[in-house]
């Protein structure tokens, strides 16, 4: 399979209590730093398609789990993936699309990739959290869940 031009992040979390969440963060095995689930599209596949794929490989979410869109987006230099080889070398950037899926029900389980993970409120998270762009999809699905106001994707 081709790995397509764009990252997807999804952000899994559960309802603790009242307005009290929490996000599960993975530890990389190969990298050691803290992040969520991130992977790349293959071939002709949606964002959406791609996330939900990616969180059953690297953490066995259900596909049937519901996933979010997060307004968040960034870009990505090429100099991160392998794949650049076999894009037009006039990419310098792929975008990454953010989501969010909601495990309350849910038992993670990890893949190789990572070497562990926590479910962490909000504080911790953003203190484990490397990337810049993991933390900014973090605080607006924290502000989403706090105002209710997370939609479906479709």
């Amino acid at each position: 399979m081709a790995r397509a031009p764009f990252q997807i992040l999804v952000l899994p979390f559960r309802v603790a209590s009242l307005d009290v969440f929490e996000y599960a963060l993975f530890k990389r095995s190969d990298e050691s730093y803290w992040q969520g689930i991130a992977g790349g599209g293959e071939d002709s596949e949606t964002p959406l398609a791609a996330a939900k794929r990616e969180a059953f490989e690297e953490a066995q979410v259900p596909l049937s789990t519901p996933f979010f869109a997060l307004q968040t987006t960034s870009m990505i230099p090429v100099y991160h993936f392998k794949a650049q080889a076999l894009w037009s070398h006039a990419r310098y950037v792929i975008p990454q699309y953010c989501y969010a899926a909601d495990c309350s029900a849910i038992t993670v389980c990890l893949s190789d990739e990572h070497s562990e993970y926590r479910w962490v409120e909000y504080d911790e998270a953003v203190t484990l959290l490397r990337w810049d762009d993991n933390k900014t999809a973090l605080w607006e699905l924290q502000e989403r869940l706090r105002n209710r106001d997370l939609r479906v994707a479709l």
